[in-house]
């Protein structure tokens, strides 16, 4: 009976702390996503992609509706490397929510966004990734974007 019950506790045990890796590379996968994007580094930042990856946006439009933007990626990708040095940008992470099927992975985190050490909008992203045998690859990124109301 005690061995049994070892068993489980120690198999129990080990799940946990796979999960808990599992979730630690899906954060490290989403820090270097934003290292490149922080460092204009265009390469850092397709070397956490997966294939065709897809980006939206929700957000007011100007006659105050919300809408859901498509951006291609190469164009966010883009428009963060041709950002003058004049500039300053952050995007500052504040909470991981992670959940994890096999080689499927869901990310949700806050944000807040700052310009030139000036608030810019704050949301929420959510990361839809994959593992492809080696490492976690980034799929579908989705945010949300207000000036009010900040997590």
């Amino acid at each position: 009976m005690f061995k049994s019950i070892l068993l489980s506790f120690l198999v129990g045990t080990l799940a946990v702390h796979s999960q808990q890796s599992s979730e630690n590379e899906v954060q490290k996968t989403i820090e270097r996503f934003f290292e490149g994007f922080h460092d204009q580094d265009s390469t850092l930042m397709r070397s956490v992609l997966g294939p065709n990856p897809i980006l939206q946006t929700i957000g007011l439009n100007r006659e105050g509706k919300t809408q859901v933007r498509d951006i291609p990626f190469d164009e966010l990708i883009k428009a963060i490397v041709s950002i003058p040095d004049s500039v300053a940008f952050e995007e500052r992470i504040g909470s991981y929510k992670i959940r994890i099927d096999g080689p499927m992975a869901n990310a949700w985190t806050t944000y807040e966004f700052w310009r030139n050490n000036a608030f810019s909008h704050c949301g929420v992203n959510s990361f839809q990734l994959y593992h492809d045998g080696g490492s976690w690859k980034i799929l579908y990124l989705i945010d949300t974007r207000r000036k009010e109301d900040c997590p």
